[in-house]
């Protein structure tokens, strides 16, 4: 019988070699412990967890834009705008959110409140906007939401 490696009138002997080894015993199937019932695992997970939510949850900055313009359009420099709390029933120290600043090149006046936004706080405030420059004003409300920038635009008139 001539195989692949037989050349010729040579004889050559095969034979299956599954059946020259003897039956081994199948290997057991190692233990599987679920991940809740392996503390260090849970513990491992839930402090990887801790770690990492904490760090994607950072604060957003709470900033007020008031942007100033006049009657045509006109963006404002110089102009002078306060922003401050007027509460019917005051509960804190309102004056604490009570700023003011000068309007940029752009007429732009920018308020950061994030140092009095705490996490988990429901709402921030709504604000009363004066705007003044030499003999004209303007006023306005601006509701300032909690982590994220709120544009208002207050138009100056003349003051009568």
């Amino acid at each position: 019988m001539a195989g692949p490696y037989c050349a010729g009138n040579l004889r050559c002997i095969t034979f299956d070699i599954r059946e020259a080894l003897p039956d081994k015993a199948s290997k057991s199937k190692p233990m599987h412990v679920p991940m809740s019932r392996n503390p260090f695992a849970s513990l491992l997970l839930l402090v990887g967890f801790s770690v990492f939510s904490s760090a994607c949850n950072k604060d957003e900055p709470t900033v007020a834009v008031i942007i100033v313009q006049n009657e045509a359009g006109t963006l404002m420099e110089g102009v002078r705008v306060e922003l401050f709390a007027q509460p019917a029933f005051p509960l804190n120290d309102p004056n604490r959110l009570n700023k003011e600043t000068l309007t940029n090149a752009a007429g732009r006046a920018e308020f950061d409140f994030s140092e009095f936004y705490k996490k988990g706080q429901s709402g921030f405030a709504v604000l009363d906007i004066r705007a003044t420059k030499d003999t004209l004003i303007g006023e306005g409300i601006i509701k300032i939401i909690e982590e994220e920038t709120t544009n208002e635009t207050v138009i100056l008139l003349p003051a009568q």
